[in-house]
């Protein structure tokens, strides 16, 4: 039994959610997405709530009757409210700054790192050691702010590189401390 698939997804007033052979698309003040529905799966609207069915209750079908409820409400949260990770740079001398439709980031390489900002996401750099991912999709928000960490993660003796806003590294003592006998 699937607890998150039987709960309802309530439908703001400014977003509009359209069903067509399979294709689910949800539009909003902030956007507009789509995603391909399993055939396994249907939704209903009434009454400004949206409800997602499976036609089976093989095990297969629990598994996508929650996940396609997840997506579904994501996709309506996004187009209405939009999605946003905020990360942070540790270091002397790491910044980071836009530079037309690309990143441009200064991390302790011999080089500084440029990305490509893709199609959908605005990127922010409000302070020189902060970086602010926003979009509509939740998932394409987290996969390159996830990237962007992934250039430098957080080494553990000194804490410096790219972290999530509010994560917390552990860090390891040094050789210089370590307990001797």
């Amino acid at each position: 039994m699937s607890r998150i698939g039987k709960k309802a997804i309530t439908i703001p007033k400014d977003v509009k959610i359209e069903s067509k052979d399979g294709l689910v698309q949800v539009k909003g003040p902030k956007g507009e997405l789509s995603r391909l529905l399993s055939d396994r799966i249907t939704i209903e609207i009434k009454d400004n709530q949206l409800f997602v069915n499976r036609a089976t209750d093989c095990k297969l079908d629990k598994t996508l009757h929650g996940l396609f409820r997840a997506l579904i409400n994501n996709m309506v949260i996004g187009v209405s409210e939009g999605f946003v990770k905020e990360l942070e740079i540790i270091g002397v001398g790491f910044k980071a700054q836009i530079q037309g439709e690309n990143l441009n980031m200064q991390l302790g390489f011999s080089h500084p790192v440029n990305m490509p900002i893709p199609k959908g996401l605005k990127i922010e750099t409000p302070k020189p050691a902060q970086i602010k991912v926003s979009g509509v999709d939740k998932e394409l928000v987290g996969r390159i702010a996830s990237e962007i960490r992934k250039i430098c993660p957080p080494e553990p003796y000194k804490g410096k590189g790219i972290r999530y806003a509010g994560e917390r590294i552990k860090k390891k003592v040094g050789k210089s401390q370590a307990t001797t006998k």
